[in-house]
């Protein structure tokens, strides 16, 4: 089992009560999973869950982690070293599995399965297991009709609790600096590794600012060295840093789950209308694209689905993606389809909305925002003041006009460096 490096653990207290009641099913084997994005704290409830229920399970506790080798080949191991076990070894290794679950100390038992990626390959060793088993694993696939609790990241409130238990070395660092260690939790994505992993590096750099930690983040993004996992830190439940985390998810895609999780990375950081996706991949057919969606993405925890026909990426799932796109043969031509899309969004906008119109470009708003802000230059010169002017009228249209003008404004600017002082767009 792991050693908790958390300094307190926050913000779970719900999780854990719903977990304890998954696996109260006595008439049979409980198995439960913890399912969630990679670094949202899987491991760590189900270590903390061990702790607070040691005294449940008087049977022991068996932890393994599945991805060091086959579950067979660790259940034995297991009880042979640490229950004296002796399975007859012209068995085959199920036949040996089974031996030892028979012959088990008495009392309840609490199996923890941490990293499944293929249950397949776990489950014939749990099909003869008696009642007294309480099966856990963690995972970060959605694992069929297995009684699941789904892990998201923390609340704010929660992130900004944990933030300041590693700080309590240097007491009202916190408070001293409130809003920028809101800031801080906010651009990690309250993802629990994220926010332990910068909390750490900061209890370490007593001199270091909040405000220059922030900075670091913004310029250096996920290659920041605050995001890795220092080998000092031998104390923390997670194995790895926030690239290495993501890592492991990305190697379990195919091409085209790639290519459409780089694509979702352009987009701003907003809900995503499914519509804009399919348009940005005109060439792909949508049911293939609803697949991979579905079945990879968000089975993976690598998307979340935040309504009907609207998507979005976690804010570090986003920045892992943009900086595997630098690598993908079609990154070129993904950002101009993109960039095509939102200018023909943009060129529907009207001078002037009913609450209807408003209400249906809404959603579209950031996403021409970005191309504007990021992806000019993937915009051709005839399209390159729409992505500009669709803002503006979209907030001309409503009387908003303090938040129209920096869009035209913006718009004359960039036309006027790359069309030049007398082309008729810049004269508009």
């Amino acid at each position: 089992m792991p050693l908790s490096g958390v300094v307190e653990f926050v913000g779970r207290e719900e999780e854990l009560q719903n977990l304890h009641q998954l696996l109260q099913d006595n008439e049979q084997v409980a198995i439960a999973a913890i399912a969630g994005m990679g670094g949202v704290g899987k491991t760590e409830l189900a270590l903390q869950y061990a702790i607070q229920h040691r005294e449940t399970y008087n049977g022991g506790l068996c932890w393994l982690l599945v991805k060091t080798g086959d579950v067979g080949i660790q259940i034995v191991q297991f009880a042979r070293t640490q229950l004296d076990l002796k399975p007859p070894e012209d068995f085959d290794i199920l036949a040996q599995v089974q031996y030892c679950w028979r012959r088990w100390r008495e009392g309840d038992v609490l199996l923890v399965l941490d990293d499944v990626s293929d249950y397949e390959g776990v489950k014939p060793y749990l099909q003869s297991l008696p009642s007294r088993f309480k099966v856990l694993m963690t995972t970060r696939q959605k694992l069929g009709r297995i009684a699941q609790l789904s892990l998201d990241v923390l609340q704010p409130e929660a992130a900004l609790e944990l933030l300041k238990s590693l700080l309590k070395e240097t007491p009202g660092r916190i408070e001293k600096e409130l809003a920028l260690a809101n800031q801080l939790c906010e651009w990690l994505g309250y993802l629990p590794l994220g926010v332990e992993l910068v909390g750490r590096y900061l209890a370490r750099k007593q001199d270091l600012s909040l405000a220059e930690m922030l900075r670091r983040l913004e310029n250096k993004r996920l290659d920041e060295r605050s995001l890795s996992k220092s080998k000092s830190e031998a104390d923390m439940t997670a194995q790895r840093g926030v690239l290495a985390a993501f890592e492991l998810s990305w190697q379990e895609l195919k091409d085209d789950d790639k290519q459409l999780g780089c694509l979702l990375s352009l987009f701003a950081a907003a809900p995503i209308p499914w519509k804009l996706v399919e348009q940005s991949l005109p060439e792909e057919d949508a049911e293939d694209l609803e697949e991979i969606r579905d079945d990879t993405l968000l089975n993976l925890h690598l998307l979340q689905r935040k309504g009907e026909g609207v998507y979005q990426l976690h804010p570090l799932l986003r920045e892992f993606f943009q900086y595997k796109l630098t690598d993908l043969e079609q990154a070129e031509e993904l950002k101009r389809s993109l960039c095509r899309v939102m200018v023909a969004v943009a060129q529907d906008i009207p001078h002037s909305s009913t609450l209807e119109q408003i209400t249906a470009f809404s959603p579209a708003i950031p996403h021409i925002a970005e191309v504007a802000n990021h992806l000019i230059q993937y915009v051709s010169n005839d399209d390159l003041p729409w992505s500009f002017i669709g803002n503006a009228r979209f907030y001309n249209g409503q009387g908003l006009y303090n938040q129209a003008l920096p869009w035209y404004e913006q718009c004359l600017e960039i036309t006027k460096k790359r069309l030049g002082e007398e082309h008729p767009d810049v004269a508009a």
